[in-house]
C-alpha cells in the first residue's frame, strides 16, 4: 500500500523519537483544542494523518505487519480497557434515577436497530457478503468514552442528557465487542445447528466470566483497600494492575469479555461505600487523556493514504447513512411511546454518535482474523479470498466513518445544544459556597441581572432567606457526595467558596478543582491571610482569594451594616475604571462582566476594565439597612 512522498521525510527517525514525537503532538493538539474551544479529537485526527503525509512519521515505520498484529493490536485492546474502566468509575447508579429508563432502551433497542439497519445496509446497499456486514453491524453500535467522553466534557451538556449519552457509550461498548465476537463465529462457521450452539456457549460464558471476575477482583480491592494491605502511594499502580489482569483473563477464557469485565469493575468501584476512588479516579482521569491522545494519533497515522482513497466513496456513503439514518432511527423507535425523554433531549440524543478508536481496533483485529481463518484447511469454500478482501478494506471505511463522525457531530453537538437550551455556551454561572448575608446580596444583584448563581449552605435559616429573596438555594454541605452526584452543573462555571469556615473553603476550593478548573475556583481571604507561612494554610491548598485588598469574611459580613449595597456600573470610554475607583473610594469590586470573557469574580490581578464590561461591586450609599435575622454560619 504506496503513499505519496512527504513534504519532509522524518521516517527514518529511531523508535524512542517517535514515541517522543507523539506524546508531544498530542499534548500540544490537546492545549490547542482548548484554546480553540473545539473538540480534541478533530485535532488529534488531523496531527495524526498531518503527521505521516507531511512528515512520514507513523509506527508503520517501525513495526511490521507480525509486530503490529502482535504488539501493537493487544496494546489497543488493553488501553482501551483501562478506558473502559476510568468510564465506568465515572458512572454512578443515582443517575439512573432519572435517566435509566432511557439508557435501558438505548442499550437494548437502540443496539438491535441500529444492528439491523447497518447490516441491512451493507448487504443491500454495498453489497457485502453478509458476513461482512453483520460483523461491522456490530462493531458500529459502538460509541465509545474515547469520543463521548471529551465530546461531552467540550459541550457540557445537560446532566441528565450527559448521563445518558455516558452510559450508552460505556455500556455499548463491551455490547458491540460482544456481538462482533458472536458475528464472527457465525460468520467462520458452516454448520447453523453447531452455531446455535456456540453463539449461546459464547453468551453464557462471557457473562459469566465477565461479570465473575469483575466481582471478584472488586471484592478483593475493597477488602485490601478498606483493611489498609495496600499503602496510600501504591494505591492506583495496584488498581492499573488489576484492570490488566482481569481484561487479560477474562480474554483468555473468552474473547472480547474483558471488556464487560472492566467496565463492570469500574461501575461497582465507583458506586460502593467502603473505600474512596477520587484519587484513582484523578489519576485515571490523567492517564485517559494520554491513551486517547497516543491512541488516535497512532492509529490515524498507520492509515495509508492511498488505502482512504479507494474507500472514500462507500466510506461517505455509509458514514451519512449512519448520521441521516441509522441514528435518528434507533433513538426514534428506542424512545418510542415513552416519556422520559422530551423531543429536544431525543433531537440532541440523534445528534451524537461519534465512533472512536474501539470500533477502529476491534475492525483491525476482525479482518486479521478473517484473513487468518480464510487460510485454514476446509475454509475456502466459507471465507473466499472476496470476503477477507472486503473485511480488510473496511479498515480504512471505518477510519473514514470515525474522521467524518468525529468531525461532524464535535462541530455540531455545541451549537445544537446551545439552541436547544440544553447546555450554555462558556457557562459561567456562580455555585456560593454559603448563603450568608453579604452572600446573597451579591448572587441577588447577579441573578437579577440574568446570571446563573446557585448557593449551598448547611444552615437552613441562610438557605430559607435565600429562597426568600427569589434566589436559587439548596440546603446541603458543599462537601457531600449528594452535591456532585445529584446537581446540574451545565450552567455553572465557578465556585465561590464564601463560608465563614476557612477550612470548609480551601475543602470545597480543592474538592471542586477537577470540576471547574484552578482558574475558576475562588474563595474567601482566610483569617490567617497576613500570618506567617508557618502557621498559616498553604495556597497550594486554597482557591483563588476573591476581590482587590483581599477583605475577610467577617469584613464583609459588616458592609451591609455600614450602608453597604451592590451595585452595578458600566465602563465607558467617557467613564473609564479609573474613573470609577476615583468617585467610590472604599468599593470592592467583586465581580465583573465583559462579552469575551463572560462573568468573572475581581481579584487583587485587576489593574484595568475594558469599554463595554460592567462591574459589581459593593459601594457606600447611604444609612445602613436594618439586618435580617438570618445566621451567617455555613
Amino acid at each position: 500500500m504506496s503513499d505519496s512522498l512527504p513534504l519532509l521525510d522524518f521516517s527514518t527517525i529511531s523508535f524512542g523519537t517517535y514515541l517522543t514525537v507523539i506524546l508531544g503532538l498530542g499534548i500540544i493538539a490537546q492545549w490547542l483544542a482548548w484554546r480553540g474551544k473545539v473538540p480534541s479529537i478533530l485535532l488529534l485526527l488531523v496531527f495524526g494523518f498531518g503527521a505521516k503525509v507531511l512528515f512520514g512519521i507513523s509506527s508503520d515505520n517501525h513495526l511490521d505487519a507480525a509486530q503490529t498484529e502482535n504488539l501493537l493490536l493487544p496494546i489497543i485492546g488493553l488501553s482501551v480497557a483501562m478506558i473502559l474502566f476510568e468510564g465506568g468509575l465515572t458512572l454512578k447508579l443515582s443517575d439512573l434515577r432519572e435517566s435509566g429508563t432511557p439508557v435501558l432502551r438505548l442499550c437494548s433497542v437502540g443496539v438491535l436497530v441500529s444492528f439491523v439497519l447497518i447490516s441491512a445496509i451493507g448487504i443491500f446497499f454495498f453489497h457485502w457478503n453478509w458476513r461482512v456486514a453483520t460483523i461491522l453491524g456490530s462493531i458500529l453500535v459502538v460509541t465509545g468514552p474515547t469520543v463521548i467522553g471529551p465530546l461531552l466534557h467540550h459541550v457540557k451538556p445537560a446532566k441528565k442528557v450527559a448521563a445518558i449519552l455516558r452510559w450508552e457509550g460505556i455500556v455499548v461498548d463491551p455490547i458491540g465487542a460482544i456481538l462482533a465476537v458472536l458475528a464472527f463465529q457465525t460468520a467462520i462457521s458452516g454448520d447453523w445447528q453447531s452455531t446455535k450452539t456456540t453463539l449461546f456457549h459464547t453468551i453464557a460464558t462471557t457473562l459469566v466470566v465477565g461479570g465473575l471476575s469483575a466481582f471478584l477482583i472488586t471484592k478483593i480491592i475493597e477488602y485490601l483497600f478498606k483493611h489498609h494491605l495496600i499503602p496510600d502511594f501504591l494505591h492506583t499502580v495496584f488498581i492499573i494492575s488489576a484492570v490488566a489482569v482481569a481484561y487479560t483473563v477474562s480474554n483468555h477464557f473468552t474473547p472480547e469479555s474483558g471488556l464487560l469485565t472492566v467496565t463492570v469493575m469500574g461501575i461497582t468501584l465507583a458506586n460502593q461505600k467502603s473505600v474512596s476512588v477520587k484519587r484513582i479516579l484523578e489519576f485515571k482521569e490523567n492517564l485517559r487523556l494520554l491513551i486517547i491522545s497516543i491512541l488516535f494519533l497512532v492509529l490515524s497515522g498507520n492509515i495509508a493514504t492511498d488505502d482512504l482513497a479507494r474507500a472514500a466513496r462507500d466510506g461517505v456513503l455509509l458514514l451519512l447513512l449512519l448520521i441521516l439514518v441509522v441514528r435518528p432511527a434507533s433513538i426514534f423507535i428506542a424512545n418510542l411511546f415513552s416519556r422520559q425523554t422530551t423531543r429536544k433531549e431525543r433531537v440532541f440524543l440523534a445528534a451524537m454518535a461519534p465512533r472512536g478508536v474501539v470500533a477502529a481496533a476491534v475492525t483491525s483485529i476482525f479482518a486479521l482474523e478473517m484473513q487468518h481463518a480464510a487460510h485454514r484447511p476446509g475454509m475456502d469454500e466459507i471465507i473466499t479470498p472476496e470476503i477477507a478482501a472486503q473485511m480488510q478494506n473496511a479498515v480504512p471505511v471505518m477510519f473514514i466513518i470515525i474522521i467524518g463522525t468525529v468531525a461532524f457531530y464535535g462541530l455540531l453537538a455545541s451549537p445544537l445544544a446551545n439552541r436547544l437550551g440544553l447546555a450554555t455556551k462558556n457557562p459561567t454561572g456562580v455555585l456560593f459556597a454559603g448563603s450568608g448575608h453579604w452572600t446573597r446580596a451579591i448572587a441577588k444583584a447577579l441573578y437579577d441581572d440574568g446570571h446563573e448563581v446557585l448557593l449551598l449552605d448547611t444552615n437552613f435559616a441562610n438557605v430559607s432567606a435565600a429562597k426568600m429573596e427569589g434566589l436559587p438555594a439548596k440546603h446541603a454541605n458543599i462537601l457531600s457526595d449528594y452535591v456532585e452526584e445529584e446537581i446540574d452543573f451545565s450552567r455553572i462555571g465557578q465556585l465561590v467558596a464564601a463560608t465563614p469556615n476557612d477550612e470548609v473553603n480551601s475543602l470545597a476550593a480543592r474538592e471542586y478543582n477537577h470540576l471547574f478548573g484552578s482558574a475558576n475556583i475562588w474563595q474567601v481571604a482566610p483569617t490567617d491571610d497576613d500570618a506567617h507561612h508557618t502557621k498559616s494554610v498553604s495556597s497550594r491548598m486554597r482557591g483563588r482569594i476573591l476581590f482587590p485588598d483581599r477583605p475577610k469574611y467577617r469584613r464583609l459580613e459588616t458592609l451591609l451594616q455600614e450602608g453597604y449595597k451592590v451595585k452595578k456600573t458600566t465602563i465607558s470610554d467617557q467613564f473609564t475604571y479609573a474613573d470609577f475607583v476615583a468617585n467610590n473610594e472604599g468599593a470592592i469590586v467583586l465581580f465583573t462582566h465583559s462579552k469575551d470573557k463572560g462573568l468573572q469574580p475581581a481579584s487583587g490581578e485587576l489593574k484595568t476594565v475594558a469599554a463595554g464590561s460592567a462591574i459589581y461591586s459593593f459601594v457606600k450609599v447611604g444609612e445602613a439597612p436594618s439586618r435580617d435575622k438570618s445566621s451567617d454560619q455555613a
